[in-house]
């Protein structure tokens, strides 16, 4: 059915027409010229996608009902008008647009501009460019306190709180004490701004010490201390090794001879392995540093960017004749919050503050809201509307007399602990009380709460969207599979290779001793040569040697004591083992290399232009490098041509992803399956192959591709072009197969999160194959699922062609790159987003910072649900600020994640018992506690409610004074804070089900449903107690407080326990201790009590009749609906 369907429902055969060219470019793979096509496609085809819907929508499309998905519709809210839109959340959008208003005119944007600075002269600068210093605060000085109260009293609940107070003094309105009403909500404040105030001051003092750093400026009287926070564009900074770059620049000089170092850019995008920056050769040529003043030179830079991994600029020279002209790109750039891995660096700054790279790749942190706040807020609306009702009909039957509306007044603060103000205070001290349990749990040690304000929401979460780079795997490699298709070699055989490789050099080293009298020319390489099949040990040889060639590492030597920072030992060639590092720009690369170091074959030198290997035998041979074609994700392959000095022999060596190079080898049987195989084993493969070139055909390649690297127009097409001549018949040497250590317990966790009902997302910056692998290795994906990679797309019209390829695929794992989802996304939001949340993962690779917090809240805007995102390095920040809930791990990335997270834990694994029992626990808990107070408030509004019926609708107060507030603190607090203690299944039992999980997400502890019952039980309650005690009294009124008020704490105590699901002995002492409390209070309650009434027989069974009466019913109804329906977990628990 599926086949007959043609990819686009279209109109017309114009639009036919267009389709197929489509398909056929879109077909037609990642080769040179498949860009080419996109470019001269009709100029009207985006009119006919307007017409051409995506199969998502049922309109327009003529097909069979029953080939299409029955996609949930797109939840587009109707706008409301007038006074309804007004009522329903339109004052406050208008408040917002205001406000927003009034900050754009205060804060105008400067437009970004590109700039030309001039070496060492900031004042030359044409334009102001911001301070270069680091902001992370929320408030200042003068916004700290307007700040923090209006993000309490933008909440109903306290807002409300705040007005019932101040109209206490009012005297016509006066009810009770005003310690009554200011005092709790004076605590909720006080804390409030205390731990506001704290977080504040850390954030300040971590700003000062950053921007505080001191940093060697070059000047021309020589060099000066200067300030982070001091630096300006057109300075030259000096850096030196191990410390953090502090603005963007242009790098022009280093010590290191090959004019090139290494930075460290974890903190920026996340990758633990150095990168290489090369400087401007014009100024690194320079005999002296100060010469950076006498020539007349200066940088044209792009104006400030988003992309972290792109650069155009030029350098100019201008006192040479002719000028001096060179093209920069990322490679001669130093990034703000990089750090220098070797060597000392000069740059001229480019970028300050807010402009440069990291900066604007981060996000401003929000204030975090738990779902259950905000569910409470709409009951406490509710409630408000009851209190406003109820206030109504008291005045009404008491018949509007006399001035009426001041009596409305006085009923609305009579009932108004309808809305208890202890809810915030115990809730607040609830979420303390988490955050210590999890703290001080034995079996997450060192996870460390930030954020105590939303707990909760680590039990409602459905989507985690996690990064790879040391979150799920550790980052270190491991090299597994070495294949030569009709041999395969693993660990346990690696000696095998050894012996090869001993043995093969002793025999050329023998040949090479034999042929020292008579110097042989330069053997050329015939293509033509009839095949002779090559032994074992020979092309063991190849193989290792191509590995050992075709890389970007190079070895770094850590001075010993010597004076000075001489990274490479140049002259006497000291190539200690012990203390070379190896650094690469992907840790792959330095898994192979330290693996043919392993077997015998060492890399002991490289520069720009040669590298150095020794021998198992202790030969030194030396290689000429010719070309380095480095990877990139279009081409998915790395190249080098090299020449072997001994020999001159001249090989081109490449390496790939098997997809690019089958294509590019000669044909075989074995290369696919076997790459197959170690896919599925969750091993990177890497395919090897060379090919001998003679001296005219390199000099020949050689002039036609500096020919098209000087060209301005389509230059990465005609270099790609160039390069792909090379790329043909090439033999294929092995296929290499490195493992990426995963986390410990990664699998058995994902799994967990996945039967408890959670999507699991992976947002990562690095290539496809790797994301791809690692997804696959770590379960994410499992076994039986397929995955669909989703094809880079350029334009609308392929994106719209590759939705609907990808809406036929059933239960698949989606793959899509950072630059295919922004087209998505620019074209057709709402249908991507909804066709990716029915996956079952979904992978994101190449990932910028910024699109990693854009997809969170796609999600957040698109499906309503939590979300919850877990990175560990500084790229990670911006997701997990914008996440509902944020968690960061501390890794090998630094803790910049970690302290910008609101939950921080060592290891991955923790992450399921944080959920799992934690999360579950801590919203289960809120849940009773929150209804609970709001049941303990509507009881005595309900007696208020009889009391004041009975009495002619006086707005008389049933009970005074201490009575008031000792009912809402000492006597009913302990026990009803003590359900924070309480706990529905085990935590072994909700690991062991973490199907268990699914539930919270329907949020079915606290919704209206329950709500509901907690008012029906209280109006019960209320209603019997009051009207008990007011048929049982005898001669005085005093009497009917005395039989009530006790017959409610009695109830309220009898409650907590029909409430306790799991008892702690400290609910026990909360309840006797309440108990006794009130008991010992009736002493000195005279003033409300008559004591000698307490103490006869007649009061106690008064007393007694009325509790069984509220209570004994709702006794029976819980252990009838514990027999008829029990809860799910009561099933394992039994």
């Amino acid at each position: 059915m599926a086949e007959q369907i043609p990819l686009c429902p279209v109109r017309s055969a114009a639009a036919a027409a267009n389709c197929k060219r489509a398909a056929y470019f879109s077909a037609a793979g990642p080769g040179p010229g498949a860009e080419r096509p996109s470019r001269y496609q009709l100029e009207d085809e985006s009119a006919h996608l307007d017409e051409m819907p995506l199969m998502m929508s049922e309109e327009g499309s003529e097909n069979d009902e029953s080939d299409y998905h029955k996609l949930p519709r797109a939840r587009i809210m109707r706008r409301k008008r007038g006074l309804e839109w007004f009522v329903c959340g339109g004052w406050k959008f208008l408040c917002t647009s205001c406000c927003d208003w009034l900050i754009n005119i205060c804060q105008r944007k400067r437009e970004l501009k590109a700039r030309t600075v001039w070496l060492g002269y900031p004042e030359k600068c044409e334009e102001k460019h911001p301070r270069n210093s680091i902001k992370n605060q929320k408030y200042n000085v003068f916004t700290f306190i307007p700040g923090v109260l209006y993000e309490q009293f933008k909440f109903f609940l306290n807002l409300y709180f705040l007005v019932v107070s101040c109209s206490q003094f009012v005297p016509a309105l006066k009810i009770g004490y005003l310690y009554t009403y200011w005092a709790p909500l004076g605590f909720v404040l006080a804390v409030t701004i205390m731990r506001e105030a704290t977080d504040e001051f850390r954030r300040f003092q971590r700003d000062k010490e950053v921007n505080s750093q001191l940093y060697s400026k070059l000047t021309v009287r020589g060099k000066v201390q200067v300030k982070s926070s001091d630096i300006q564009v057109g300075d030259l900074i000096i850096v030196e090794k191990n410390q953090r770059i502090p603005s963007d620049m242009v790098f022009l000089r280093t010590s290191e001879k090959a004019g090139s170092c290494f930075i460290r850019t974890d903190q920026l995008d996340g990758e633990t392995d150095w990168k290489l920056r090369v400087a401007v050769s014009c100024t690194q040529r320079l005999p002296a540093l100060g010469d950076l003043f006498s020539i007349n030179a200066y940088v044209y830079a792009q104006k400030p960017q988003l992309d972290i991994h792109s650069f155009e600029g030029t350098f100019t020279r201008e006192d040479s004749d002719p000028p001096i002209h060179e093209s920069l790109s990322i490679e001669n750039t130093l990034w703000a919050s990089t750090v220098v891995a070797s060597g000392t660096v000069i740059g001229v700054v480019i970028y300050t503050g807010k402009e440069t790279r990291s900066v604007m790749n981060t996000s401003n942190p929000k204030n975090k809201v738990g779902l259950l706040d905000l569910e409470l807020n709409q009951l406490t609306k509710a409630l408000f509307l009851a209190l406003v009702a109820l206030s109504v009909v008291m005045v009404t039957l008491q018949g509007f007399s006399g001035p009426w509306y001041r009596s409305l007044f006085r009923f609305l603060l009579l009932f108004s602990y309808i809305i208890p103000i202890s809810l915030r205070v115990n809730l607040d001290m609830g979420k303390a009380a988490y955050g210590w349990m999890i703290m001080k749990d034995e079996n997450i040690p060192g996870t460390v709460v930030r954020t105590s304000t939303i707990p909760e929401e680590l039990g409602r979460l459905v989507y985690l969207l996690t990064d790879k780079t040391g979150t799920l795997t550790r980052n270190e490699m491991v090299f597994k599979r070495l294949h030569l298709g009709t041999v395969s070699y693993g660990t346990d055989t690696m000696d095998e290779i050894q012996n090869h490789l001993v043995n093969s050099y002793s025999q050329t080293q023998s040949q090479a001793s034999g042929n020292n009298a008579s110097s042989a020319p330069p053997r050329k390489a015939q293509s033509s040569a009839p095949k002779v099949r090559k032994s074992v040990s020979s092309r063991v040889h190849e193989a290792v040697k191509a590995v050992a060639l075709c890389h970007n590492v190079t070895p770094v030597y850590e001075a010993r004591g010597a004076a000075g920072e001489t990274e490479f030992a140049e002259a006497d060639q000291d190539f200690s083992d012990d203390s070379r590092t190896y650094q690469a720009s992907s840790p792959d690369e330095v898994a192979l290399v330290q693996w043919t170091e392993s077997v015998g074959l060492t890399l002991v030198n490289r520069d720009l232009t040669s590298m150095q290997l020794r021998t198992p035998g202790g030969q030194i041979l030396t290689y000429c490098i010719l070309q380095t074609f480095p990877f990139t994700s279009e081409s998915k392959r790395m190249g080098v041509i090299v020449r072997d000095e001994s020999t001159a022999e001249i090989t081109f060596y490449m390496k790939g992803a098997d997809v690019a190079m089958s294509t590019v080898v000669q044909y075989n049987d074995w290369l696919e399956e076997e790459c197959g195989n170690m896919a599925r084993e969750g091993l990177r493969t890497l395919v090897v192959a060379k090919r001998a070139l003679t001296e005219e055909q390199y000099q020949d390649f050689e002039s036609r591709y500096n020919q098209a690297k000087l060209s301005i127009h389509d230059r990465t097409l005609k270099v790609a072009a160039v390069v792909e001549s090379l790329e043909r018949e090439m033999e294929l040497l092995c296929l290499t197969g490195v493992e990426d250590q995963l986390q410990a317990d990664v699998r058995p966790t994902l799994e967990m999160l996945r039967n408890a009902g959670i999507k699991i997302w992976m947002l990562t910056g690095d290539k496809l194959e790797t994301a791809t692998c690692i997804a696959k290795s770590s379960h994410l994906v499992s076994r039986t699922q397929d995955t669909h990679v989703f094809r880079p797309v350029t334009s609308r019209g392929e994106a719209h062609l590759e939705l609907n390829a990808f809406r036929r695929k059933h239960d698949c794992a989606l793959v899509i790159s950072g630059d295919s989802l922004e087209v998505c996304l620019k074209y057709y939001e709402h249908e991507f987003v909804e066709l990716a949340c029915q996956c079952p993962a979904v992978v994101c690779c190449r990932c910028a910072p910024t699109q990693k917090a854009h997809i969170v809240k796609l999600l957040q805007q698109h499906t309503g649900r939590r979300t919850c995102a877990i990175g560990d390095g500084g790229n990670d920040v911006s997701m997990i600020q914008a996440a509902d809930c944020g968690i960061g791990i501390e890794g090998k990335e630094g803790r910049q994640a970690s302290l910008a997270a609101d939950f921080s834990v060592p290891q991955f694994k923790h992450i399921g018992r944080l959920l799992m029992v934690h999360g579950r626990s801590s919203y289960k808990r809120s849940a009773a506690l929150s209804q609970f107070v709001m049941h303990r408030g509507l009881i005595i509004s309900t007696m208020q409610a009889v009391f004041s019926s009975v009495f002619y609708f006086a707005s008389v107060p049933l009970y005074q004074g201490f009575l008031v507030v000792g009912y809402a603190t000492v006597y009913t607090m302990f026990p009803v804070f003590s359900l924070v203690l309480d706990q529905d299944v085990k935590p072994e039992m909700a690991m062991l089900y973490p199907e268990l999980y699914k539930d919270l997400t329907k949020g079915r502890s606290l919704s209206c449903k329950t709500f509901l019952v907690w008012v029906l039980i209280s109006i019960y309650q209320g209603g019997i107690l009051m009207s008990g005690a007011l048929v049982l009294f005898e001669s005085e009124f005093v009497h009917v407080v005395a039989i009530s008020f006790t017959a409610l704490v009695l109830t309220e105590l009898l409650m907590v326990a029909l409430t306790v699901r799991t008892w702690h002995w400290l609910m026990v002492v909360a309840e006797l201790l309440s108990l006794g409390c009130y008991v010992a209070s009736l002493a000195f309650l005279s003033k409300y009590f008559d004591l000698a009434f307490i103490t006869t027989v007649t009061f106690v069974w008064k007393v007694s009749a009325i509790t069984v009466v509220s209570c004994l019913p709702l006794y029976v109804l819980k252990y009838l609906k514990r027999k008829l329906s029990p809860p799910s977990y009561s099933k394992l628990s039994s």
